[in-house]
């Protein structure tokens, strides 16, 4: 039966308790122990059962439960600090109000196909989107003027659990949004705000949910609703869901929906910021915007949006890249195409690297860096990676120097260190040492903590873990109908005084979840050899529905832990999530980390369980490959690339069980003092907190992203729609001449003064003629490029130096001057080239042209 009327019911607080509403409905309660605390202690079980939900608590929770809270003046008390809290933390002064004092008004949208904020919000499915939603805790932690754009999930991503043989099934679980800490955001009239997106004959309708996050809202599309048809309800049903028309229709919404989304909402964004290419139709939208209502012409529009965008890249591999079929684009993008006045293949050729390959795939992408002047990979490591991925969309510049930077991931610590280890922070290094940089005097406070407190807690975070575990497994055992044997076996699976391996993350196969099982009868030996020193493993993680060869992974985890009578000492934990993590990270020993390099971009766990104290035990891939991997855990192998897979997983196996065996057990177990205290475990626990803590952390991440993308980005934005965009315009004509004349520059002449043989140090002059055709020197840079000569007479690891421009000679030719010198010994050599310059350009690869002397 079909209600004629529906209401939204909200929870019926006494007046005592409003206060309650307003800390719920932000999320700064994840982050804030007092506010946590206080739901927990306001009912403990129901604030298990609910997920940890206050927003569903307090709808549910009994009218004499709070009854007896209003007259209890301990928790009230406690009520009023935790809104004194949020208050403070609402309008303190923050670090981006210092660096931008003087800054327009200004404003940073962040798009992401998922966000991992609070395990009751479950519209994420792992790494990217736990960074995403860690990405919004900091920006709202230094002020920064961000909104968050996404999608909600109706179903979300899957809970996961596992039949008696042990593969992976998939359970959709409805989300209530009504009792989630969500806003319906409505019109000034009190109706839904909706939006409407053009697809292939027909509009697709949205409303608009909106997440408070601190400071930071993010505002989340729903096409659950009238009068879309049922399909077009299921656009916002599962997180990765469906097949390619679906994924297309998704990224439409996020993309495109996006922005009109924000348009509606009345904000005035001046800096795009697109996480993975899921966003990326966003640009297009924009062009159109501009187009159509601002009177651009297409150059002109593309020039404004690219300025303001950035592209953070996650994936190091092709495979994992969006990829649609070019008929498929034109089915449902060709009304763009029509707008912009370009010719279908030419608008086919914006997400194509090589333009000319017609039946070439559309690539999100390559779509998202030909529409950005900032792009970054998250990691070191991976921006090398990304640079060898995306090289050919920079013809003939150096692999080292195309234009894709590297910001390396963190994690946002209030979310990810345990109540406990917290309080010792903040009692021994003091409340800032969340965002402290590394150079900070507090982190030198780090060896003030005395060993046995720190051991002693993280003991019980260990116990902590396992207590929920036991109570985990039994409750999925007994929904699987598992006979009483199995339940009574998983009331007392793990030790609490066992050194405790951790592995949890996505089960892709390159992430190599099963290296450690290789050898079965090494790895028995270093679980069960010596009682004295025994070792268990938590396993957790899900393989995307999808991925059959992820899911053989799990059941392989699960036959070995049954074939070899392990269920003590090795358990696979169903269902992974937010919750779960944050009990593996603070309370397993080390944690394990075993990709196939270079294909992990960065990997975030590893940085939540240093940040906790545990010491990492870990390929050098993503990350790690950065950090201090002696002093803070141990590196598998040395960072050797193999061609053969099967040989470089023999060999890194190998290397796994020398370590376990010879130096992480024996740190473990052996000369304990007389307290049982690990003294030298507990001195690398320290080094683990105090070198990654203050640098893998999104503090400083957001504010890298802030200084070298977002405030780059806002006032290049500023500057070119100035004067009813006349610098943008100023530009866009600009290629366009340049585009039209920069194949004519000849580099006449190079004279270099000195011979082939030279000194160290030695001075040599440069003069070069550079016939610049219908340019002139304004519009070019030209520069000596001096470097090392490798093996394949390649010049290495080369430093650009400028030339002078002298004037022309009496041929008309360009003249310029330099002088270099090489500091080292070797085999050297230069070369030159020209470059575009421009005092509106983002950077002098922009407009992807180069000339170089032949």
């Amino acid at each position: 039966m079909q209600p004629i009327r529906t209401f939204n019911v909200s929870p019926s607080l006494p007046p005592r308790l409003e206060p309650l509403r307003r800390l719920a409905y932000n999320l700064h309660w994840d982050w804030n122990v007092e506010s946590k605390d206080l739901f927990r202690r306001l009912d403990p079980d129901l604030w298990e059962s609910s997920h940890h939900n206050p927003v569903l608590m307090l709808g549910t929770i009994s009218q004499g439960r709070l009854s007896e809270v209003v007259e209890d003046e301990g928790f009230l008390a406690q009520m009023d600090r935790a809104a004194r809290q949020l208050e403070d933390y609402l309008q303190e002064r923050s670090w981006y109000q210092k660096q931008r004092s003087q800054s327009p008004k200004e404003c940073y949208a962040y798009f992401s196909a998922e966000f991992g904020l609070v395990d009751c919000l479950p519209v994420y499915s792992g790494g990217l989107g736990v960074l995403a939603g860690d990405h919004l805790k900091s920006a709202s932690d230094l002020g920064l003027p961000l909104v968050g754009v996404g999608l909600l999930y109706q179903q979300g991503y899957f809970a996961q659990y596992l039949n008696a043989d042990g593969w992976q099934q998939e359970r959709y679980p409805i989300n209530d949004f009504y009792n989630m800490p969500l806003h319906l955001e409505r019109d000034a009239d009190g109706s839904e705000l909706r939006i409407a997106v053009d697809y292939p004959g027909r509009k697709v309708y949205a409303r608009v949910w909106r997440v408070q996050v601190g400071t930071v809202p993010l505002y989340l599309l729903d096409t659950n609703i009238e009068p879309n048809n049922p399909y077009d309800h299921d656009i916002t049903d599962q997180l990765y869901g469906g097949d390619i028309d679906m994924r297309i229709h998704q990224e439409i919404m996020l993309g495109i929906g996006g922005v009109q989304m924000l348009k509606a909402l009345g904000y005035k964004v001046t800096a795009y910021h697109m996480n993975e290419g899921h966003a990326a139709f966003s640009a297009l939208e924009r062009i159109r915007i501009l187009i159509q209502e601002e009177g651009l012409s297409y150059a002109d529009a593309r020039q404004v949006v690219a300025s303001s965008n950035i592209f953070t890249t996650h994936t190091p591999v092709p495979a994992g890249i969006d990829l649609f079929p070019p008929q498929k684009i034109l089915d449902y993008l060709r009304y763009y195409a029509g707008i912009f006045d370009l010719p279908e293949e030419q608008f086919l050729g914006l997400g194509r690297e090589n333009t000319g390959d017609l039946s070439g795939p559309f690539s999100m992408a390559v779509l998202a860096l030909k529409m950005a002047t900032f792009s970054n990979g998250v990691a070191q490591l991976h921006g090398v990676v990304s640079r060898q991925m995306f090289q050919g969309l920079w013809q003939k510049v150096p692999v080292e120097e195309v234009p894709i930077a590297a910001i390396t991931n963190g994690v946002h610590a209030r979310s990810c260190v345990a109540k406990s280890t917290q309080e010792l922070y903040d009692r021994y290094l003091g409340p800032n040492w969340s965002s402290a940089p590394p150079d900070n005097q507090l982190w030198e406070r780090m060896d003030s903590i005395p060993d046995e407190e720190l051991w002693r807690n993280h003991e019980r975070c260990r116990l902590d873990m396992i207590l929920y575990v036991r109570e985990h497994l039994v409750k999925h055992l007994r929904d699987r109908g598992a006979s009483a044997s199995e339940i009574a076996q998983a009331q007392e699976v793990l030790d609490p005084n066992v050194l405790t391996v951790g592995f949890a993350r996505r089960f892709a196969t390159y992430k190599r979840a099963t290296l450690w099982m290789r050898d079965l009868e090494r790895i028995r030996r270093i679980l069960l050899g010596n009682k004295n020193r025994k070792v268990q493993f938590v396993i957790a993680g899900k393989a995307h529905p999808k991925d059959i060869p992820g899911k053989e992974l799990i059941r392989e985890i699960n036959h070995f832990i049954r074939e070899q009578h392990l269920e003590k000492q090795v358990v696979f934990v169903p269902n992974y999530d937010i919750h779960i993590s944050r009990l593996m990270v603070a309370g397993c020993d080390i944690w394990l980390n075993t990709p196939r390099r270079p294909r992990e971009a960065s990997g975030t766990s590893g940085m939540k369980a240093a940040m906790n104290g545990l010491p990492n035990l870990s390929v050098l891939d993503g990350w790690w490959d950065e950090a201090d991997y002696v002093r803070t855990g141990w590196a598998i192998g040395h960072g050797e690339n193999y061609e053969d897979p099967n040989y470089q997983d023999e060999v890194e196996a190998n290397a796994l069980y020398d370590l376990l065996e010879k130096e992480v057990v024996p740190l473990f177990y052996d000369h304990r003092d007389a307290d049982s205290l690990p003294r030298a475990w507990v001195a690398k626990m320290k080094d683990a907190i105090r070198l990654n803590c203050p640098f893998f952390n999104t503090a400083r991440m957001v504010r890298e992203y802030a200084q070298r993308a977002y405030f780059p980005a806002s006032d290049r934005y500023h500057t070119l729609t100035a004067n009813n965009y006349a610098p943008a315009k100023e530009l866009a004509e600009w290629k366009a001449k340049l585009a039209d004349h920069w194949f004519n520059i000849k580099i006449k002449d190079v004279d270099v003064s000195a011979v082939s043989d030279i000194e160290v140090n030695q001075t040599v002059a440069v003069k070069a003629k550079v016939d610049l055709a219908t340019l002139n020197n304004n519009d070019v840079q030209v520069e000596l490029y001096q470097g090392a000569i490798d093996a394949n007479g390649d010049i290495v690891n080369a430093i650009p130096v400028v030339m002078d421009y002298q004037g022309n000679d009496t041929d008309g030719l360009s003249v310029y001057t330099a002088n270099i010198i090489y500091t080292t010994s070797g085999l050297q050599g230069l070369s030159l080239r020209v470059l575009p310059k421009h005092p509106y350009l983002s950077n002098a690869y922009e407009p992807r042209l180069i000339a170089w002397a032949e």
